[in-house]
């Protein structure tokens, strides 16, 4: 099944409101915000990390990135690295590579979220494709994936 279906079914049949759009192919986060018409900091980007062995989600706005030490710190793990292609690849057969939504619980994985990300009012993200966003309310996507808020991301100059 499509992730994209996975997903629209897990918040259908949560009744989590959510919308759905399509644009031309974009492979970046800050390339989704510009298809989108959308400022970096409200679209979601899915980062997949190995914390200590245990693969996890981290979720930080798209004009951000991963300040790998603060989050190994933030965790409390020893060692964290960002997955490898062929790693989600394996993680995730159902989606185009780099296009995973951020619904760690829908792989058995847990999410960490940038505290910044969880200050915007709305967020959109990949569905499983390149062209896929889901958009929905910041407090619609807390409760239906429950992530651990943290501060990790570091953001870049646009």
């Amino acid at each position: 099944m499509p992730v994209l279906t996975k997903l629209e079914t897990y918040l259908d049949e949560r009744k989590i409101p959510f919308s759905r759009s399509s644009h031309p192919v974009a492979f970046t986060a800050q390339e989704v915000a510009r298809a989108e018409h959308l400022s970096g900091r409200a679209v979601a980007k899915t980062v997949v990390l190995l914390a200590d062995g245990v693969f996890a989600m981290a979720v930080l706005p798209a004009d951000s990135v991963v300040d790998l030490h603060e989050l190994r710190h933030a965790m409390g793990v020893t060692h964290l690295r960002l997955a490898t292609e062929a790693e989600m690849k394996d993680l995730f057969p159902d989606c185009e590579l780099g296009a995973m939504p951020p619904f760690g619980n829908l792989y058995s994985l847990p999410v960490y979220v940038e505290s910044s990300l969880a200050q915007q009012h709305s967020i959109a993200f990949n569905a499983g494709t390149h062209r896929d966003v889901v958009h929905m309310t910041f407090a619609d996507f807390r409760r239906a994936v429950d992530p651990i808020i943290l501060p990790f991301g570091r953001r870049v100059a646009a």
